[in-house]
């Protein structure tokens, strides 16, 4: 009874001031804002050591002290959806927050890369999408870009709740949107939605230090984070000598273009000022490549002070100068300016090398040649020829991803972790929805363990469990005959996740991209596609076909090989489907194919050890359930 003629006192003196010092509540706790019905309501905050808290929401609240760093929680019983709004009050020493037009409903955090960032007025009819956009009960939030070494308790000033309008969506998150557009019609609560997207961002940036701890594959990376954090030098070093122990365990021999006295007359002849896509044979190359280049000085140049002055390498470069490490960065765009120590030039013939390292996108130095060269302590400058020499050293599908820099955001380790998803825990949620991979294509082994290690983080952290991805939508040019493919390797991976939780569901893309834009603007059959998992994993609904069709298994029959299907299929635009293979040791080839009815009969493939659908960059499919939903694409081992 005290408590509660407390909480009522409190309530009726809401005018009381928030002294100077810091707000006592989280940030994520603003106007407007969607709280998770149905379960205790999570409320936390920071003031003074050792206060006491009063928490109210309508008739209930709490009491609570804040420890001796002044962190302070509080448990607040559930409340179903609907009823009027809600204010939310938290009482300190300093005087009242409050918090007004809360809503109980459902809340999605949703989150990834680029496809999951496109913006709603970016999207396939866009226009007409934002200007019907506004709902009073469709609340967004979008977090911005952080990043940080460590975790943040709160996001940037100025991110809060808003109801959706115009204004509001026509940034906001279009896959998001439109999963929250369909799951407010279909479930009648208001919803609420958390955008926290970072443009080619790789999963070990989402996970926490304790997740990637789990795998013990980036301590080394974790420990330069933490030297960086204290000495950013030390930690630039420290990543350095990283990229070069990477650099000698994949490339072998071909890592001696540093060597001043190598023979490179006979290389290649590429541009300074140019992505090196731009060169015959080079069109699609991602991958590390020498670059080499000479100046000839006189012995009063040589013996001065001076800068090297690279322009922008993409995305990482290590630079060497007569032999002698004079530099690395990661960064797309960022001018290289290596100083010389005293000693590295010489008079007569000066050898630049650097071994560039492109991760996808265009790659090697780009911006005017006219910019590149040694800038001298008494202001001349030694221009560079305009021309590197090159030889390629490996192509990323040989090496895999060198190490990034743990501490740059989006490429990092767990530093959108920290800054972006830290602020919003354990705010409750209903569930997940993730659109990322392209990032880490060519890694789709590893991306088998960091998947499921980020699920099992984030459950961990905001005790919710229903978990949506996306499967990758087709990106690549189409190729005649059998191929590899990363793409299809990282959605293979996608489906064997989804296939080993019944909490986790995939919505396939892989027919809604396009060979020639990794951004495919129909982000509304990507929202539906996730709204219909969330109806079945989330809220239940049963006999619900929510996903195209799975593979079960594969078992020979005689001199053929019939693949089980977990729902009925249909073909379109054809007889058959098409894109299935029969692999064994001799490698994989194309096979006719007959659907029939939740089975696939494979042809004279009865001598395979595994079979592949759509196994391509962008494949071609005509394979769909009867709810018109694609076959995921698939590799299995043969029964």
């Amino acid at each position: 009874m005290r408590l509660k003629a407390l909480i009522l006192a409190t309530a009726m003196g809401l005018s009381a001031p928030l002294l100077a010092a810091a707000a006592p509540l989280a940030s994520v706790f603003s106007d407007h804002a969607v709280l998770q019905r149905d379960q205790p309501i999570r409320v936390w905050g920071k003031t003074a050591p050792r206060s006491t808290v009063v928490v109210g929401l309508a008739e209930t609240g709490a009491l609570v002290t804040a420890d001796a760093l002044g962190r302070w929680s509080a448990v607040l019983p559930a409340r179903p959806a609907g009823g009027p709004p809600l204010t939310l009050f938290v009482k300190t020493d300093t005087g009242t927050q409050t918090v007004s037009d809360l809503v109980m409903g459902d809340v999605w955090l949703c989150s990834g890369q680029s496809n999951m960032e496109y913006p709603l007025r970016r999207a396939l009819a866009g226009d007409g999408e934002v200007a019907s956009a506004g709902d009073p009960d469709i609340r967004l939030l979008q977090t911005g870009k952080i990043s940080s070494p460590a975790p943040k308790d709160d996001l940037p000033a100025g991110v809060v709740w808003n109801a959706a309008t115009p204004e509001t969506a026509a940034n906001f998150s279009a896959a998001c949107f439109f999963l929250g557009k369909d799951l407010r019609k279909s479930q009648g609560v208001p919803i609420g939605l958390i955008d926290a997207t970072w443009g080619g961002s790789v999963i070990q940036d989402w996970i926490s230090r304790e997740g990637l701890t789990a795998l013990k594959s980036y301590d080394e990376g974790l420990a330069v984070l933490d030297d960086y954090a204290r000495d950013p030098a030390l930690g630039q070093a420290k990543w350095a000598a990283m990229l070069d122990g990477w650099a000698t365990a994949k490339l072998g021999a071909a890592n001696d273009g540093h060597k001043p006295g190598l023979d490179d007359k006979a290389w290649k002849t590429m541009p300074m000022e140019q992505f090196w896509e731009t060169n015959p044979g080079l069109e699609t190359f991602d991958g590390v490549i020498w670059l080499r280049t000479e100046v000839t000085l006189t012995r009063a140049k040589a013996t001065q002070g001076a800068t090297l002055a690279l322009g922008p390498v993409d995305d990482m470069d290590t630079t060497f100068l007569n032999g002698r490490e004079v530099g690395a960065t990661q960064s797309w765009n960022a001018p290289r300016n290596y100083r010389l120590a005293p000693g590295v030039l010489r008079a007569g013939r000066n050898v630049i090398a650097v071994r560039a390292i492109d991760t996808g996108g265009g790659g090697g130095t780009w911006g005017k040649a006219a910019d590149k060269g040694l800038r001298f302590d008494d202001g001349t400058v030694a221009p560079l020829s305009g021309t590197w020499r090159y030889k390629v050293a490996a192509p990323l599908a040989q090496t895999s991803l060198p190490p990034n820099a743990p501490w740059l955001g989006a490429s990092g380790l767990t530093t959108l972790r920290n800054g972006m998803i830290a602020p919003l825990v354990p705010y409750g949620v209903k569930g997940f929805a993730w659109y990322q991979g392209e990032a880490n294509v060519t890694e789709a082994d590893n991306y088998a363990r960091l998947m499921p290690a980020m699920i099992a983080d984030w459950r961990k952290a905001f005790g919710a469990q229903p978990f949506l991805l996306v499967q990758l939508a087709a990106f690549g040019p189409q190729k005649p005959g059998v191929q590899e493919s990363g793409w299809a390797a990282l959605r293979d991976v996608q489906r064997r996740v989804t296939a080993a939780d019944p909490k986790v569901g995939m919505a396939s893309a892989v027919d809604i991209g396009s060979p020639y834009d990794i951004h495919p603007a129909d982000k509304a059959r990507v929202g539906q596609r996730l709204a219909l998992l969330a109806r079945k994993i989330a809220y239940g609904e049963t006999g619900l076909l929510a996903a195209g069709p799975a593979p079960l298994a594969a078992r020979r029959d005689g001199a053929d090989v019939v693949v089980s299907l977990d729902q009925p299929a249909v073909v379109y635009g054809a007889a058959r489907p098409i894109g299935f293979e029969a692999c064994d040791a001799a490698g994989c080839r194309f096979v006719d194919a007959s659907l029939e009815g939740a089975s696939v009969r494979l042809v004279g493939a009865g001598g395979a050890t595994k079979v592949r659908y759509a196994w391509a960059d962008s494949p071609i499919i005509n394979l769909y359930g009867a709810t018109g939903l694609p076959a995921t694409p698939f590799e299995l081992g043969v029964q």
